[in-house]
């Protein structure tokens, strides 16, 4: 009795491509234990886009798995952490990234509550600076050379009443 076609057993070389084809992909991805820990690394510092400040290596969604998967690609290929920051930062934009760079619209982000301490600081400063001598201006001299209309009009009405 003959089998059909599809049951039929497929020879040797056949059965050991889908093999050979499996080892060579896992052969590409085994990283040293440096590689790891600088994959992890940067995968701290990549968000998930799905999930709200989450980084890829703890957000368990299939994006973040993948985008982990081509970090570590990207390691075993030997780019830079700067290449493979601006990959995912085109990819998916500047929000992937925990730490954002430090230039444009960013450096206002990072400026912005800079500069308002020190402006904020300085308006404090001379505040406190002009305050004491408005004090200073209010507060009688020994010889009592601080003009009083109420005062002054009271002895003008007592000279009136003694020359009377």
């Amino acid at each position: 009795m003959k089998r059909p076609a599809s049951s039929r057993q497929r020879p040797a070389g056949a059965r050991l491509l889908p093999l050979a084809f499996s080892l060579l992909l896992s052969s590409s991805l085994a990283l040293t234990t440096d590689q790891t820990l600088r994959a992890e690394a940067i995968g701290d510092n990549l968000r998930c886009p799905i999930c709200t400040g989450e980084p890829i290596t703890q957000s368990t969604n299939d994006i973040s798995r993948e985008m982990l998967r081509d970090v570590r690609e990207q390691v075993a290929a030997g780019r830079s952490d700067a290449e493979i920051y601006s990959y995912f930062a085109a990819r998916y934009g500047n929000f992937v990234l925990l730490d954002p760079p430090k230039d444009g619209v960013g450096m206002l982000l990072w400026g912005a509550p800079l500069a308002a301490l020190g402006a904020g600081g300085l308006v404090l400063w001379r505040f406190l600076r002009r305050r004491p001598t408005a004090a200073a201006a209010a507060t009688p001299g020994p010889e009592g050379d601080t003009f009083d209309p109420y005062l002054a009009e009271v002895q003008r009405r007592a000279r009136r009443g003694k020359e009377a």
